[in-house]
């Protein structure tokens, strides 16, 4: 398993692959945050870091797709994938250990927005006055939601060899399950049924976690629907190599 873990890892930063999905994200979340006036937290008058939480989901809707792309399309399409598993290991390792490599690239692009609750709590009046609990619980639903879209875009990498249509695959499951879900819960007719279906979706997940409890039951949903799309990623393995 850390074999392929390594592999993985070595394959992002051998290429330019991560660098520039890094800089896309620190770039856009940064002009969204401080720069465009519409969304500019310094043009509301208060220290909040509630824009880059509600914008950040947006961001890496896209670029963890674009992450988790390779992962499996191209041990297919090269034939590695068979080669892989004549080693001693199992479909189940193969898959978590590029997870967890996925996974920490992700971490490794929310790191340096520390930096952005480090200014906002310097520019509160007085200094630090900020909510820091619900920073700290949007941090942990952010990490959980990254790795929910890192198990869907594995899910969407084993489908087809080819990347692209993984990519677009991965973006359209994971933009159907933060949005898709709540924004079809919004229609009239659900009538009673309206509350459950939207609790399901993960932008309310997200949501709750940010409101500075960390509630268990958000916790386990979100880690849930990471192991059903790992489970699903397995299950196509299986497909992929009989």
């Amino acid at each position: 398993m850390l074999p392929v873990f390594r592999k993985e890892i070595n394959g992002f930063f051998s290429s330019s692959v991560a660098y520039i999905i890094m800089a896309v994200f620190l770039t856009a979340v940064g002009l969204m945050v401080w720069v465009f006036p519409d969304t500019s937290l310094l043009e509301y008058g208060y220290a909040d870091m509630g824009v880059f939480f509600n914008l950040a989901p947006y961001v890496m809707l896209f670029l963890i797709p674009a992450i988790t792309m390779r992962s499996i399309a191209e041990e297919v399409r090269t034939g590695t994938i068979e080669w892989l598993l004549t080693k001693p290991l199992s479909r189940w390792q193969l898959i978590l250990a590029k997870f967890v490599a996925n996974w920490l690239l992700v971490v490794l692009l929310l790191l340096p927005t520390l930096v952005y609750y480090y200014s906002v709590y310097q520019l509160g009046n007085p200094p630090g006055n900020v909510d820091s609990a619900s920073v700290f619980g949007s941090y942990v639903g952010l990490l959980l939601l990254g790795g929910v879209f890192v198990a869907i875009g594995l899910f969407a990498s084993s489908i087809n060899e080819n990347q692209v249509v993984a990519f677009v695959i991965g973006v359209f499951l994971c933009f159907l399950l933060y949005v898709g879900i709540s924004s079809v819960a919004g229609l009239e007719f659900w009538g009673s049924f309206a509350y459950p279906l939207t609790w399901i979706a993960l932008d309310e997940q997200y949501q709750a976690l940010g409101r500075g409890l960390i509630d268990s039951r958000n916790v386990i949903y979100l880690l849930s629907v990471i192991t059903v799309f790992l489970y699903l990623t397995e299950w196509r393995m299986t497909a992929l190599t009989r």
